[in-house]
């Protein structure tokens, strides 16, 4: 009898899920336990967190205002924009800059005025600050001019007995656009050759041009085309004259013929200076000579004359004895 009982009341539904309650709830608090245990021997839970981070970066300051009336002086062409927020996000702002700083003065007034820099496509999540903030500009009504070109250079540097021809520029007139009273002062557009020291040749560069008053200050105006081709021909004149033998030393003893192998000789140079020589003269020192004999004379160069061709006169001196 009391097996039976035993058996019906293992039997029971309700015991079945007092047992089951009871091995769950073991379960669990096996699991936290060796859980907690996991954590205690040195690999504690990690929270997620984002890093910031901060970056300057200079980026160009668009203006806004309508160019076919006004002209604006005074703002700087970049600002700096310092950001801050994730790394990421930072990160790739500033690698594609896909965002503008600019002044807004399409209402504004002619004159000085002080506006604010503003900013357009950063994400909401940056934060940023600007420097400079605010800047000083000048509005002034626009105006355009076509002028010439003029060109300076040092002909001091050209090499000595060198023509210096007529420098060129192409194009020979350009046009000036900016303020109507940094335009209204301009006394010429200038383009500044520098030449090199000794300069024996023709020369042509690409020459920036700049825009000067009276007093040769230079201008805050647009030139365009910004630069120009100049050129400064430099070149040698050519002369042939005959030659003009001039013993010295002679001695009162000899007879001296003498005779020059050319009859002329051609000189190169500067064309003032070879307009004045009529003949090139040739000191033929006889000093030393006591027979016949052929001997190469050096050339003395005239002033202006850089060099001759030939460079040297073979000279033949023929010597007797003279009779009494």
């Amino acid at each position: 009898m009391g097996c039976r009982q035993m058996r019906d009341f293992w039997d029971k539904r309700w015991f079945i899920k007092v047992v089951s309650l009871l091995f769950a709830i073991l379960l669990v608090v096996y699991i936290d336990s060796t859980q907690t245990g996991f954590v205690t021997q040195g690999e504690p839970k990690k929270t997620k967190q984002t890093a910031n981070e901060t970056q300057t970066i200079s980026v160009p300051l668009q203006v806004s205002v309508n160019t076919d009336k006004y002209y604006v002086v005074g703002y700087p062409e970049k600002v700096k924009i310092t950001l801050e927020g994730s790394s990421a996000l930072v990160t790739s702002t500033v690698n594609t800059q896909n965002f503008r700083a600019y002044i807004d003065l399409t209402h504004r007034r002619t004159g000085k005025q002080t506006v604010k820099v503003q900013v357009t496509g950063l994400n909401s999540q940056l934060s940023y600050t600007i420097n400079p903030a605010t800047i000083n500009v000048d509005i002034e009504r626009r105006k355009s001019r076509t002028m010439p070109v003029q060109i300076e250079y040092n002909k001091n540097v050209v090499a000595n007995g060198y023509n210096i021809g007529r420098a060129s520029v192409d194009p020979q007139k350009v046009e000036v656009t900016g303020a109507r009273g940094e335009v209204d002062q301009i006394d010429q557009i200038v383009a500044k050759l520098a030449l090199p020291s000794g300069l024996d040749h023709t020369y042509e560069r690409q020459v920036m041009l700049v825009a000067e008053d009276s007093k040769g200050r230079q201008l805050n105006v647009l030139i365009n085309p910004a630069t120009v081709r100049a050129k400064l021909p430099i070149s040698l004149s050519e002369k042939k004259v005959k030659l003009n033998l001039k013993p010295e030393n002679e001695d009162g003893n000899k007879v001296y013929s003498v005779t020059a192998r050319n009859d002329e000789i051609t000189l190169y140079g500067k064309k003032s200076a070879l307009t004045k020589i009529k003949q090139m003269d040739v000191n033929v020192d006889l000093k030393g000579i006591n027979t016949s004999t052929i001997k190469n004379y050096p050339l003395v160069l005239p002033k202006g004359v850089v060099r001759t061709d030939p460079v040297e006169i073979q000279i033949s001196v023929k010597v007797k004895k003279a009779s009494n």
